[in-house]
């Protein structure tokens, strides 16, 4: 038997329901925040990625599903939505078009790494991308959509976290700092974090084993580094956030794990996911649209992980539209087959949930599949029936019949069909 990859999950139909719930919620908030979806390949050629999101990142190093294409071609399955998004908006010119640039997405992404609890070789997110403006608002904004979105779906215990990355310069000026106080403690930090001293020093903040964490608490701070302008652009992101009463807590560790974010960085963070309790993050890259050949862009956006959200998501949170009647179509005997086939396209077709089980030979085999499938009413038609013209609905929860003529079967049933 040939069976799935490690670390790559199937969806069931009993599982799908959840996820159609988070999905439909977030586009409602994506489109009551001015949010239009956009659907980007699932692999790009990997200089993307690698520009993108920084030669020196574990993604791009350890994590990335890398192949050739038959030309030679190095291509690769997208790791995260943000490159792919920011390569169609340079591609396709949407920096000229005289509106804010304001985009969602969903669908799976790919990293090479240890499955575990929330944490898949596919993943899905959601995420948003907002293009062209450079003001606090707008990463109150992206920040809003998100808890509110995840306060929406009943997430518990909802924490935001939120940190000033600063300008470049700002970083330069501060790393140097942080790498002396690293290398005077280096025989104490992990393999990982010994690595990145020279690599990517900042990530060691956010390094979450417990001794690299107590060593770097006495480490030199990024926001004593900060220059002016990144201090007041965060007052004003908190200042926002405080009007509209959406909590937080600051964090100088989150740095994130990606090298394109200045500026503002935040994290949602959840109960009941262990050491990697994060839902969904994001932050500000102004410089990520010109790394990539295009025009000067500030740009701001996050993205959610889907499966951490199921993971959390209470079967009594799960909120479905108003119950649909279904109508099971019990067909037996050679003439009422082929009028019960008829009898489930003309109801389909006038918009009424119809099913059946070819399999099934007997009324009261029939009967029994309707019961297990749930249907709310069942449409008797046997080989008497087709003589008579008539169709027997049965209410299956009052045990209620009524004939129906089947010549004008959808305009009959609609009125009966009530769930009680």
């Amino acid at each position: 038997m040939i069976k799935g990859i490690k670390g790559v999950k199937d969806l069931l139909p009993e599982e799908t329901p959840r996820w159609r719930f988070i999905e439909e919620t977030a586009r409602r908030w994506a489109d009551r925040y001015g949010f239009h979806e956009i659907r980007i390949p699932i692999f790009e050629v990997t200089t993307l990625f690698a520009r993108s999101i920084g030669a020196s990142t574990d993604i791009v190093e350890k994590e990335m599903y890398t192949f050739q294409d038959r030309d030679g071609t190095s291509l690769t399955l997208r790791p995260e939505g943000t490159a792919g998004t920011v390569r169609a908006y340079i591609e396709h010119n949407r920096g000229a078009v005289p509106v804010p640039q304001k985009y969602f997405y969903f669908g799976p992404m790919f990293r090479h790494e240890r499955p575990q609890a929330g944490r898949l070789r596919q993943f899905h997110q959601f995420g948003v991308e907002s293009f062209g403006m450079a003001d606090p608002r707008s990463d109150i904004e992206v920040i809003a959509l998100l808890w509110r979105l995840l306060s929406d779906v009943g997430l518990q215990g909802l924490t935001l976290e939120i940190n000033n990355l600063g300008y470049p310069a700002d970083r330069d000026s501060y790393r140097p700092q942080l790498v002396t106080y690293l290398k005077q403690h280096e025989s104490h930090l992990c393999s990982n974090c010994q690595r990145r001293i020279e690599m990517n020093p900042l990530r060691i903040l956010d390094c979450k084993v417990p001794e690299c964490r107590a060593l770097t608490e006495q480490a030199p701070r990024l926001a004593d580094s900060l220059s002016e302008a990144p201090r007041a652009y965060s007052a004003a992101v908190l200042r926002g956030l405080d009007l509209i009463r959406i909590p937080y807590s600051l964090n100088h560790r989150l740095v994130r794990g990606l090298d394109y974010y200045n500026l503002t960085t935040f994290e949602v963070t959840a109960m009941n996911l262990g050491a990697q309790n994060a839902v969904g993050a994001g932050g500000r890259y102004d410089g990520l649209v010109e790394t990539l050949s295009g025009p000067p862009t500030p740009a701001v956006g996050f993205a959610v992980g889907l499966e951490r959200i199921a993971m959390l998501l209470a079967d009594s949170a799960i909120r479905t539209s108003a119950a649909k009647a279904v109508v099971y179509i019990a067909a037996f005997g050679e003439q009422g087959s082929l009028a019960g086939l008829s009898a489930l396209e003309d109801l389909r077709v006038c918009g009424i949930s119809a099913v059946s089980d070819f399999r099934s030979s007997t009324l009261k085999a029939h009967l029994r599949q309707a019961d297990r499938l749930g249907c709310s009413f069942t449409l008797i038609i046997g080989d008497d029936e087709v003589t008579k013209g008539t169709g027997i609905l049965r209410n299956m929860v009052t045990k209620s019949q009524y004939d129906l003529p089947l010549a004008a079967l959808p305009t009959a049933i609609q009125p009966l069909l009530t769930i009680s």
